[in-house]
């Protein structure tokens, strides 16, 4: 055979082999290739779909209204109302974003941080998403706004809804206040409301105590959207489901009463119903006005709550932990009925002092009182009787009474932030303090100083019980949506009906015989009388070299070395229905204000529902009430 035929042979099988080698790596990619299609398009197809569908359908939450707070008579303490705000979209605007802002600002107020804030915005999102520019404003604002749209563009006014507090400063303390979502809040709770842009939760009182079902739970509206995330049409929408309400059993009314007696004093009052418990008002003055907390505080005007003297953002009423005074001889007095000490024809001589050891403790009447049965002393409120009793009772006795009365250990009321307050005993200040208890301190104890420490609702949940006779608990909350919140039964109190009478008996005379403490400023309408008893807590060391050239009276003293003023009261006497507890810090003057608060606040509480009760006590009356000092 010729040499090019076997050439042309082998050229031809490496050309077959290449052939061949080619086909077969095409038919391996186009297999692959047809393979996934078929994967993408057949096997997968549904899990596609459903990512595209999410793609182009997006689920929004939708943000529920907030529940109401409202009061035993439906009054509106806590709403929802219409937020007027103005909202920019960046890109309808003609020119700058900066610009269109600055010409909202020359037709309505925006402080310096919302412009800082707007801006920011703006450039951290997308160009179709409305930002806020400004918001809470007044109609007039609004309707500003709104002539001026024409030459406004990309602005768009809005109607949303915020959180509204119609008393202010009244119910600030009770009802706490909502506030943006910070990151610890979002620790134990992952509701997703909680990741809403300008949601708000509540911060303190009842808003933060009930906060998830005022929340509500939210809607869901599914919207479909392009390529860039722009909404095209709303496909469906579930309503979200509001809030709950929350009953409270406070009288706005007489609420209203306490914040006006108790005037811009650094003071707190409780008043209860002495049968349920029923708390019908809880104020701490000076207050503070709530909303502020939602639209946003100042530096300015936090600085200024945070500064001042009388502690506007503390809840004394709860919080607030004083020296009983010489209203924890109440407790003194039906433990010393009930251990067989003071016994009918049992007396005291006060001559001003009483000596133990190398000590003398002096009562606050120089040259003292004379001869003290029980209804005198507390009458008079002796200091010299109570020592002589409690140094016979001994301090495990007075101990036990004073739980019994609900001292030392926290009420469980609705409302964050409770303090149980300090009863001493043995143990008590073996463990705190690793040493042993003295004589001498158990006199101390017995007129409401030293280590004790009360709050004044536990002051007013004492009265309650020696006014009724039982061991009522104060609450607030009435109901929260249709869940109504039963009190605790009152159970028997742990003391005889000869104790409870001796102590009623006293207190009545403190208020309504001449030479009782508190007759000065007493009820005087027949069948409104109310039964107290006064108390002082010394806030400073006086010396013995002051006692000796007579102690410096509390008006000539700067505020602050005060001492603190305290009343508890119940009315009417003849069949108690209301308690009332009153505390003014560094109010120890002369004028008794806190008598004269707890006075008017009792008349009204009892005239409440007369058509004609009177607006304030009249002014030709002893001891005109006093609602500010130096």
């Amino acid at each position: 055979m010729p040499l090019f035929d076997r050439k042309d042979k082998s050229r031809y099988a490496t050309f077959s082999r290449r052939t061949l080698i080619s086909a077969g790596a095409m038919t391996g990619i186009f297999s692959v290739l047809a393979g996934r299609l078929y994967q993408l398009q057949i096997l997968d197809f549904d899990e596609f779909m459903t990512q595209a569908e999410d793609n182009r359908i997006s689920e929004r939450l939708v943000t529920p209204p907030r529940g109401r707070i409202v009061d035993r008579f439906g009054v509106e303490l806590a709403n929802d109302r219409r937020n007027y705000r103005v909202l920019l979209v960046p890109e309808q605007v003609q020119g700058s974003a900066i610009a269109s802002v600055d010409a909202v600002s020359r037709l309505v107020p925006i402080s310096p941080t919302q412009r800082e804030k707007t801006l920011r915005d703006i450039s951290e999102n997308r160009s179709f998403t409305p930002i806020v520019v400004v918001e809470n404003l007044s109609w007039d604002d609004f309707a500003r706004i709104n002539l001026h749209l024409p030459y406004l563009p990309g602005i768009q006014p809005d109607v949303g809804e915020t959180r509204a507090y119609p008393f202010g400063a009244s119910f600030a303390h009770v009802l706490g206040y909502v506030a943006s979502v910070g990151p610890d809040d979002k620790k134990d709770d992952k509701d997703p409301l909680l990741d809403q842009p300008g949601f708000r939760i509540g911060k303190r009182g009842i808003e933060k105590a009930f906060d998830k079902q005022i929340r509500g739970r939210p809607g869901v509206t599914r919207v479909e959207v392009n390529a860039h995330g722009r909404i095209i049409r709303e496909l469906s929408r579930d309503a979200a489901t509001p809030g709950e309400d929350v009953h409270l059993t406070l009288d706005s009314a007489l609420q209203n009463k306490v914040s006006e007696c108790l005037g811009s004093e650094s003071a707190a009052c409780v008043v209860m119903d002495a049968v349920t418990g029923d708390v019908l008002a809880l104020e701490s003055s000076p207050g503070f006005d709530p909303n502020l907390f939602n639209i946003g505080i100042s530096t300015t005007k936090w600085r200024a709550l945070t500064t001042n003297d009388h502690s506007p953002l503390m809840n004394k009423a709860l919080a607030g932990a004083y020296p009983p005074g010489s209203t924890f001889k109440s407790v003194i007095a039906a433990a010393a009925v009930d251990a067989g000490i003071a016994v009918p024809g049992f007396t005291v001589f006060c001559s001003g002092s009483l000596t133990l050891g190398n000590h003398n403790f002096h009562c606050w009447k120089r040259g003292g009182h004379g001869t003290m049965d029980l209804r005198g002393a507390i009458k008079n409120s002796c200091d010299v009787y109570f020592y002589e009793t409690a140094r016979r009772l001994g301090i495990d006795r007075i101990e036990k009474a004073a739980h019994a009365f609900g001292f030392g250990a926290a009420t469980g009321i609705e409302v964050p932030g409770e303090r149980s307050g300090a009863i001493p005993g043995r143990a008590w200040k073996l463990r705190r303090f690793g040493v042993p208890w003295q004589q001498g301190e158990t006199l101390v104890t017995a007129i409401g100083q030293g280590y004790v420490l009360t709050t004044p609702l536990q002051l007013c949940t004492m009265t309650a019980r020696i006014a009724s006779g039982k061991a009522v608990l104060p609450r607030i909350v009435h109901s929260v949506g249709a869940e109504h919140q039963p009190p605790v039964p009152a159970g028997p109190l742990e003391f005889s009906a000869a104790a409870l009478d001796a102590v009623r008996g006293g207190m009545d005379a403190t208020a309504n015989e001449p030479g009782g403490t508190a007759y000065a400023w007493r009820i005087t309408e027949p069948g409104f009388e109310m039964a107290g008893k006064t108390g002082t807590a010394q806030v400073r060391v006086i010396t013995r070299d002051e006692r000796a050239r007579g102690v410096v009276k509390n008006e000539h003293l700067p505020w602050k070395l005060r001492d603190h003023a305290l009343f508890v009261a119940y009315a009417p006497v003849l069949n108690p229905r209301y308690a009332c507890a009153v505390i003014v810090e560094h109010g120890a003057v002369a004028a008794h204000p806190q008598v004269q608060m707890a006075r008017d606040i009792l008349l009204f509480a009892q005239q409440r529902d007369v058509a004609n009760r009177p607006t304030a006590y009249p002014a030709t009356s002893a001891g005109a009430i006093v609602t500010k000092r130096g």
